[in-house]
């Protein structure tokens, strides 16, 4: 008679709200700790703000810079330990948290280099802030992301929602057809345009490095917040409305297979806009029905789009056509 194995316990799950929190805890308990080492030392008003060469071009107080500087990590530390808490993003708890780390690292390191800089000066305007220390603030806050990454963990398997099954187009022989449709997001063309504001106004009162960097990161989003999605013989094409040139292209030969499900971005993906995650990215702009493209490689693409159905059926036809060629 044979006997059932009983299948194996769940791994324990770690506390990652705890491992979240951690770093920001640790931040700003060294920030108190710098802060406490020089305040005998530093000047009535700090030079908090530099230009490419170094030199001071914005001043606070040394309560204004804690303040601010404890409420900004503070406020990211609860986010992303509720978030960790909740198991949002699912499957991707692990980047949400190794993100976590290195945000503390690069919010907190610029903080502690403007004490040490400003402790012993006569004068703020004679403070000096290289470049170097922006470089060493990254390397740090990636080494620390690596720690995070350690420390939470392999992410839990999650059910993944069943695709639904597609038919292929009842197209004849040698008729080609193309299938097109625009998906655009408000609330990002929303959230570009207000990041472009405040950097054209963060520019122009405290320097273009800080602007210049936030009016980049506008450009980005708002390539992303309206694209149309085409689907012909050549495979899956995403092309910008506002920049005229694909911003993905996956041709016919990679993919293996195509279907459709309803997608949930935050749950599965851990957000909006054109996310990566371990086995898979996609163009995400709401949540509902998507188009699925599970490729060569054993990776998966999806796309947030109406009428994914028909889309998908007619990426099956072109399958079916291409695998009846090669097998001729």
């Amino acid at each position: 008679m044979m006997r059932s194995v009983p299948s194996a316990p769940p791994a324990p799950v770690r506390p990652r709200g705890w491992i979240a929190a951690l770093p920001f805890l640790l931040v700003t308990v060294c920030l108190g700790r710098v802060c406490a080492v020089v305040a005998d030392r530093l000047p009535e008003r700090l030079a908090t703000h530099f230009g490419l060469d170094g030199r001071p071009n914005g001043y606070a107080s040394t309560q204004g810079l804690l303040w601010w500087s404890l409420a900004v990590l503070l406020a990211a530390g609860a986010g992303t330990a509720a978030l960790s808490r909740r198991a949002l993003p699912a499957r991707s708890g692990r980047l949400l948290i190794a993100t976590g780390y290195f945000l503390a690292v690069v919010l907190g390191y610029p903080a502690a280099a403007i004490l040490w800089g400003n402790a012993g000066a006569a004068d703020a305007a004679a403070v000096r802030m290289p470049l170097l220390q922006l470089a060493a603030s990254l390397g740090a806050g990636v080494l620390a992301a690596g720690l995070g990454w350690l420390l939470a963990g392999p992410d839990p398997e999650g059910p993944r929602p069943e695709p639904g099954r597609v038919r292929r187009l009842d197209l004849p022989a040698g008729v080609r057809a193309g299938w097109t449709r625009t998906i655009s997001s408000l609330p990002m063309a929303a959230l570009a345009a207000l990041m472009a504001c405040v950097g054209v106004v963060l520019g122009v009162s405290a320097g273009w490095v800080g602007g210049g960097a936030l009016l980049l990161c506008a450009l980005l989003v708002a390539v992303h917040c309206s694209v149309r999605v085409t689907v012909d013989k050549r495979g899956l094409t995403l092309t910008p409305v506002l920049f005229p040139v694909p911003l993905r292209r996956i041709p016919l030969a990679g993919v293996a297979e195509a279907t459709r499900r309803r997608i949930s971005p935050l749950a599965e993906y851990g957000g909006w806009g054109y996310r990566i995650r371990p086995g898979g990215s996609g163009l995400l702009l709401r949540s509902g029905e998507g188009l699925v493209l599970r490729r060569t490689n054993g990776r998966e693409f999806v796309v947030t789009v109406d009428d994914a159905a028909t889309a998908a059926a007619l990426l099956t036809t072109y399958l079916d056509r291409q695998r009846s060629t090669e097998g001729d």
